[in-house]
């Protein structure tokens, strides 16, 4: 399987380590995560952003860990975020999860389910 990066030249440059689109040739097998929220099997949530942003793709990559995917098969992330002062931490933890891999990515900024969620992350990934 392979995952390309879709960035037209007549488009703005995509800007946060993303890409306009995500080609997926040859895959096998596909995975759709669930909003993955910042909470523990306890129902504990973190009071700060940071460590809920880390929880979430924690819990998150832990979903893809028993198809036996990781990062690199992300194909679609969506994040919702509680507020737009969580733009720039999102991005940095973001970043730091994803590394140099690059999927198609929205980033929305909504109420969330429960008030004591700052975000949720939902994501593809292919195989």
């Amino acid at each position: 399987m392979e995952i390309s990066a879709l960035d037209p030249a007549t488009l703005p440059d995509a800007t946060g380590n993303y890409t306009h689109g995500t080609l997926v040739a040859g895959a096998r097998r596909t995975v759709f995560v669930s909003g993955q929220v910042p909470w523990v099997r306890q129902g504990t949530v973190p009071a700060d952003f940071d460590s809920q942003c880390r929880l979430t793709w924690h819990n998150l990559l832990t979903v893809l860990a028993e198809a036996d995917m990781g990062v690199r098969n992300l194909a679609k992330v969506t994040t919702y975020l509680s507020d737009r002062v969580y733009r720039e931490a999102n991005g940095r933890i973001r970043n730091e999860i994803l590394g140099d891999h690059r999927p198609a990515l929205t980033i929305i900024i909504t109420d969330i389910y429960s008030e004591e969620w700052l975000l949720e992350i939902e994501a593809i990934a292919m195989e």
